[in-house]
């Protein structure tokens, strides 16, 4: 049976900046049932993000930091810092899969939180069953996938993608402290890197770069990169560069 593709399109108030204290922000939402994949490539190729059946972008009215960065894979070489991630990983198991739910899911998620909390003062909450399958699991469609991180065989790490016909776009990443010293984060996007290289696509779309924020500026050393140029409607092509 095949489903029609459903949109309700929305936007929020001005309010304070989750990413620079001294601005304000405003998103445009689509909120999309049965999306498929081509559609979901266009959005994301045009500055959208996915969370569950929710696409969001910035629509700010006096600031545009907010920048849509995507890495070059195949032109990507691995450096010695690199390679020194990876080869602490060496025993690091994954597992790519569509996106579950388990306790351990939930306990990983909300020690990330706490540990972000502590280290950048980012708001930490309790997260809902419920909660996370809509955020993560929901929309996920033929493909949204959940590559899960191993060790002694002990889940450490969770990082949500969505494959596409040029790329990885890459939703949201987690990993229990107890692990920190195994750099995961950064393990986790040369595994996309790799992985890009191996099935032959060119680009992992990484979200948003803001320059003068430390949750993000740490995008801008994956290079080769290119960011999006404008702000396009699904009708205007998109310019990277």
């Amino acid at each position: 049976m095949q489903f029609s593709t459903k949109i309700i399109e929305f936007s929020t108030l001005e309010n304070q900046c989750s990413y620079l204290s001294d601005k304000r922000s405003r998103m445009e939402y689509k909120y999309i049932e049965n999306c498929t994949s081509r559609f979901n490539d266009d959005l994301v190729k045009r500055g959208w993000r996915r969370f569950g059946n929710y696409y969001s972008r910035p629509n700010c009215a006096t600031c545009q930091e907010c920048k849509s960065l995507r890495i070059d894979a195949q032109a990507y070489t691995f450096s010695k810092s690199a390679r020194r991630v990876i080869r602490k990983n060496s025993k690091t198991v994954y597992t790519i899969q569509k996106p579950t739910l388990s306790n351990e899911h939930l306990e990983i998620y909300e020690k990330y939180h706490a540990h972000m909390e502590a280290k950048k003062g980012w708001k930490s909450y309790k997260i809902r069953p419920n909660s996370y399958y809509e955020l993560y699991i929901a929309g996920a469609g033929k493909f949204g996938k959940e590559v899960l991180y191993f060790i002694d065989d002990r889940l450490v790490a969770v990082d949500l993608i969505d494959f596409m016909d040029d790329g990885i776009s890459s939703i949201y990443f987690y990993y229990d402290p107890d692990y920190a010293d195994f750099s995961l984060g950064r393990y986790s996007i040369y595994v996309q890197i790799q992985l890009a290289k191996n099935f032959n696509l060119r680009w992992i779309y990484l979200g948003y770069y803001v320059k003068d924020c430390i949750s993000l500026n740490y995008k801008e050393h994956y290079k080769p990169y290119e960011i999006l140029q404008n702000n396009p409607a699904l009708d205007e092509p998109d310019i990277w560069k």
